[in-house]
């Protein structure tokens, strides 16, 4: 399965990878609509940290873990992990206990502006592309195949 692996080493902060994960996630896929008028969370965000008299950016999105703890904790059974190794919710069944948000060990689930919805990376599988990884103008964020030995080799 592909995963998506963040580089903080050559992020900026940009939040392109912000904008473009409304963008795939709206109604309108229009960049100017969804991300002016529509109001629609990224389930992909920079975390900025101070490191050393430093500033590093990274972006933090659902790893989509082999035993996701965010599935287990999940009392309703919205949290579930497709076939394919996604891990996705379903809202409808979403009772928001929020359990997922706590147990999750990167911090890569987020609660909703009303307080009720979570939002979490579903590697745009609706879309066919992850939009995040495709116009990150640095390559900060790859879709790697996990057996992938570009980690060993340095290809990064």
């Amino acid at each position: 399965m592909k995963r998506i692996y963040a580089f903080e080493e050559r992020c900026l902060g940009c939040k392109l990878c912000e904008v473009y994960c409304k963008t795939a996630h709206s109604k309108s896929k229009n960049i100017i609509k969804a991300n002016k008028y529509e109001n629609i969370e990224s389930a992909i965000f920079i975390e900025e940290v101070i490191e050393k008299k430093s500033i590093v950016y990274f972006a933090l999105q659902c790893r989509h873990c082999k035993n996701p703890k965010c599935v287990k904790a999940c009392i309703s059974g919205a949290m579930y992990k497709g076939e394919d190794g996604i891990v996705r919710n379903n809202s409808e069944k979403c009772v928001s206990c929020l359990s997922c948000v706590l147990v999750c060990p990167f911090g890569a689930i987020k609660v909703g502006k009303d307080g009720q919805t979570i939002s979490k990376c579903d590697l745009c599988v609706n879309y066919g592309t992850s939009l995040c990884v495709d116009h990150c103008p640095n390559d900060a964020i790859k879709l790697i195949e996990e057996n992938d030995d570009c980690f060993t080799k340095g290809r990064l």
